[in-house]
């Protein structure tokens, strides 16, 4: 089961995120928490694989949230959970090693992949925050600034190693990177881990737009 704890300063939503991961059999919803500290508090006390956090609670906002939890339960996979689907709240996230970004409106089925992303060591971005960020990326000047660095960090890659790093630059998940390019999703996800280690990604998300910013995705 993936242990899972809800932290959402309106009890509605969270009542209403726990009825949508009820509904998954290996999901269990094991604490709620109104805000941040209680947040961080929860976690250590309850064995928490994945933690759901919206960007804008008491005491402490889910940013500051995940970074704290990071340092205290390293163990924990935090989501951000949030209507708010700025680029920088985006990056910001990441930064602090986040497991993704979930937008509020996105459909109960994405809550629950993305809870399942996260218990399994990847990162999900909802597609409304990820056109935040390729869009900014896509056609910005912070591109263009960087656009060199990036094509030297890439050259560290394998020709088969680029076009797995492409395919997650597309936003496809294992599986489906898999199925474009006749290889399992095991041997993708072994791909994919060697693919950040030599980049110095801390997660897929980074890879993807590092290789946005080289140009790779054309």
């Amino acid at each position: 089961m993936i242990r899972v704890l809800v932290a959402d300063d309106e009890p509605l939503i969270r009542a209403g995120i726990r009825m949508i991961l009820a509904s998954a059999e290996d999901i269990d919803v094991v604490a709620e928490a109104g805000n941040g500290r209680e947040a961080v508090d929860l976690a250590r006390a309850h064995a928490v694989d994945v933690a759901l956090l919206d960007i804008q609670m008491p005491v402490m906002d889910g940013l500051s949230t995940l970074a704290e939890l990071r340092r205290a339960v390293p163990s924990v996979r935090p989501l951000i959970l949030t209507t708010f689907g700025e680029r920088d709240n985006v990056l910001r996230a990441l930064s602090h090693g986040g497991a993704g970004f979930l937008l509020k409106d996105s459909a109960p089925r994405e809550l629950i992949q993305a809870v399942r992303a996260a218990a399994a060591g990847d990162a999900y971005l909802s597609p409304g925050a990820t056109r935040h960020v390729v869009d900014s990326f896509a056609s910005g000047q912070a591109a263009t600034a960087h656009s060199e660095e990036a094509r030297q960090r890439l050259e560290r890659l394998t020709a088969r190693e680029l076009e797995v790093l492409a395919l997650l630059g597309q936003g496809l998940s294992n599986a489906d990177a898999g199925r474009q390019i006749h290889m399992s999703e095991a041997t993708v996800k072994t791909y994919v881990s060697r693919i950040l280690a030599k980049l110095g990604c801390e997660n897929r998300v980074q890879a993807a737009l590092l290789a946005r910013d080289a140009g790779l995705m054309g």
